[in-house]
């Protein structure tokens, strides 16, 4: 029993005063109507209608069933015209999750033009440098950045990739010298993303295959940004990420070593719960994205650093 649709019949046919002009503006036959009014009443345990071949007529449990009934099937009708309009027009509240970098060196100066754009949708983000569970915590769509786990059944778009460099302010290399080769890297002090895959090494592919560094980490920490202020100051060397740099080298404020050396690419992928029925909010929100990262294997902050746009495949020779 659709019990629903036998609510919304038997209001019909009370308005049009009979079963079969209810069905004309229900298109349903005579048959069905009868069915719905009955299947009604045999759930309730009571007669709702008088009906004779002429004459049709609310019994008392009828017309007081239709007055309390009214109510709920308006409160239907403005829910599904809610929802209706929200997967035709962007509003409401997005909720937005990102890894804490990319959060914080590119989406902070994204967000204003997409609010401008989309004026009736209100953002709520949230950043951190764990993965999150979208559907489990409630949000609408998250960035994901290079090793973060999500859910494979998840819809992913990739945005593009950063690539992964090193870097250290001229004070530091004046006190401590340059490094020119990846060996050299040992016998300095290092500044390391809070990952063990890269605590004690660094993997560093070049002209003369792949080097696994031995490293020192005189600073770990999983924020960017605190990497950043710290490398600026010259307590050593770091890993960067192309998207955080901005114009940290053209400046002078930071110099790029060894540049003919590649420590990889992180991915930076957009991730939401599906394609089917997709919200207006949502689908802003990745359209906007998309239009903005039109190139998902390229890296477009590439002209930034001086390197090229593609990423560098990694060579399978290893060297200690």
């Amino acid at each position: 029993m659709d019990r629903l649709q036998s609510m919304r019949v038997f209001a019909k046919v009370v308005e049009q005063g009979g079963f079969a002009r209810a069905g004309a503006q229900l298109s349903l036959s005579n048959a069905v109507v009868t069915r719905h009014i009955a299947e009604l009443e045999a759930h309730l345990g009571t007669r709702l209608l008088n009906r004779t071949t002429r004459r049709l007529s609310l019994t008392e449990s009828g017309q007081a069933y239709l007055e309390r009934l009214h109510p709920i099937l308006q409160a239907v009708e403005d829910a599904d015209a809610v929802a209706a309009a929200a997967s035709s027009r962007a509003s409401g509240t997005l909720r937005l999750y990102s890894h804490q970098g990319f959060g914080q060196y590119q989406l902070a100066a994204l967000l204003p033009n997409y609010s401008q754009a989309h004026p009736e949708v209100k953002l709520d983000v949230t950043l951190a440098a764990r993965a999150v569970d979208l559907v489990e915590d409630g949000f609408d769509a998250g960035i994901y950045s290079g090793l973060q786990k999500f859910d494979t059944t998840l819809i992913a778009r990739k945005l593009c990739s950063s690539e992964i460099m090193l870097c250290a302010a001229p004070a530091y290399l004046s006190r401590r010298g340059t490094p020119q080769a990846p060996q050299d890297l040992a016998a300095h002090d290092c500044l390391n993303f809070d990952h063990d895959q890269i605590r004690d090494h660094w993997s560093i592919d070049g002209p003369d295959g792949l080097h696994s560094v031995p490293i020192r980490s005189t600073l770990v920490s999983n924020n960017a940004q605190l990497l950043r202020h710290c490398t600026l100051a010259g307590m050593g060397i770091s890993i960067c990420l192309s998207y955080s740099l901005g114009d940290d080298l053209s400046s002078g404020r930071l110099v790029r070593l060894l540049p003919q050396h590649h420590l990889g690419h992180l991915s930076i992928t957009l991730v939401y719960p599906s394609r089917r029925l997709l919200s207006a909010k949502v689908r802003s929100f990745v359209d906007f994205m998309s239009e903005r990262f039109p190139h998902p294997e390229s890296d477009p902050w590439a002209a930034q650093t001086g390197r090229a746009a593609a990423p560098m495949p990694v060579s399978g020779r290893r060297k200690s």
